[in-house]
């Protein structure tokens, strides 16, 4: 959801601008885990003859495309933590008349939450497979994002301190159950298949479910996300909140650089080598299916210092954003728009440059380096960024229309 309308209807002038000041950062945060998603998705539709493991293969994925990829973890970890807090602020919004908010943040995450799963279930697995009916359908981030929200539908009602241990228990204790498996046919491989165990599902004949994204950790981040929304109260003083992001950006940081080093728990082991580059690649090549411990603490450690910095551009530049920055909140005040616009355009991209040039990478069409890929991006985000934009302003104005805050 966009946190531009998430600010209190009544506010004293000087209230409002901190307001904008607060809200500005994080949907630029949101924006800019926009763009660097559509960088992936860019590489999985024009790169996908050089192929990519979870986690990568060091020994044969060019150190080019090893960090492109990597860029993108910030992706999904980023957005699902600022989901959370955009749900303590739509709380905060509705708080008054004897209530606190929940109930308001609790109807609408379930109401979010069950559009998004019907969401990728239909037009977001179209986008990607463009087969109707389909045969396969892949349950990716967006679902993991819905099913979250519906989690985080019954998790509110948790005192504050409860919901963060929560969402800490989850996190970094759900690699204990790496070792646990339940087989086709067993009564609990459903549910653990959803929940931690990433696999395929036969829905019905002829008809199969991918569990790309086992939630059981994104409900640890979601929540973490709802935990801190009060930070970013009206009421919370922004110097403190900025120790705070740094504290606990730092503190991740230093979580994965610790436990990495002594190659104990929360992912799987990496083997030094007598390549510097290849030693580096090795340390941060971690496990994004499920996020393992690792990866949330180095990607949601990013993101929080890039949240503080973001917020310190704002103060350094009379409490807005700079030009430079400014303009990645369009994408970031329209993520779900955004989002579908830019699958189908891929899509429609993909078969005319088939239908053009046919496949020239065996049976794909693809770019002949990386450079493309980034290329096709930039090109991509300066055209997709003036309809998004107009949307988001469409959104502003128009609160009136109930299901445009569900885009």
């Amino acid at each position: 959801m966009s946190t531009s309308t998430a600010t209190a209807p009544l506010q004293a002038p000087s209230s409002i601008a901190a307001a904008r000041s607060r809200l500005q950062s994080i949907d630029a945060l949101r924006g800019f885990v926009i763009v660097l998603m559509l960088l992936d998705h860019v590489r999985e539709t024009f790169y996908l003859h050089a192929q990519v493991s979870d986690p990568m293969d060091v020994t044969a994925t060019p150190p080019e495309l090893f960090f492109s990829r990597l860029l993108a973890h910030l992706c999904a970890p980023v957005f699902v933590f600022l989901t959370g807090l955009s749900a303590w602020l739509y709380a905060q919004k509705h708080a008054g008349d004897g209530g606190d908010g929940r109930a308001a943040a609790s109807a609408f995450l379930f109401k979010r939450g069950l559009f998004l799963v019907l969401l990728e279930l239909t037009l977001v697995n179209f986008a990607w497979t463009f087969q109707f009916p389909p045969s396969v359908v892949y349950l990716q981030v967006i679902w993991a994002i819905g099913l979250s929200m519906l989690a985080l539908a019954a998790l509110v009602w948790l005192p504050r301190p409860a919901l963060a241990l929560l969402g800490l228990a989850l996190v970094a204790g759900h690699n204990l159950l790496d070792g646990l498996h339940f087989p086709a046919g067993h009564a609990l491989h459903v549910p653990w298949a959803i929940l931690h165990d990433r696999g395929w599902l036969e829905a019905a004949q002829g008809l199969r479910l991918r569990t790309s994204y086992p939630v059981l950790p994104w409900i640890g981040v979601i929540a973490l996300g709802y935990a801190a929304g009060p930070w970013f109260g009206r009421g919370t003083d922004a110097a403190k909140r900025q120790r705070l992001l740094l504290a606990s950006g730092l503190g991740a940081l230093v979580l994965f650089l610790v436990l990495r080093a002594i190659n104990g728990y929360g992912d799987k082991p990496w083997v030094a080598t007598d390549s510097l580059l290849a030693n580096v690649m090795g340390f941060v090549n971690i496990t994004k299916y499920p996020p393992s411990l690792l990866f949330l603490a180095l990607t949601l450690g990013l993101g929080l210092l890039l949240l503080r910095w973001l917020e310190r551009c704002q103060q350094a530049h009379g409490g807005q954003l700079p030009p430079a920055l400014a303009w990645l909140m369009a994408f970031g005040a329209a993520p779900m728009f955004f989002y579908l616009l830019h699958l189908y355009v891929l899509k429609l991209l993909y078969l005319a440059a088939v239908a053009i040039w046919g496949t020239n990478q065996g049976q794909y069409f693809g770019f002949d380096g990386i450079w493309a890929v980034w290329l096709c991006t930039i090109v991509l985000a300066a055209a997709l960024y003036w309809p998004v934009k107009a949307f988001a302003g469409f959104k502003a104005r128009r609160r009136d229309i109930a299901w445009l805050k569900y885009l």
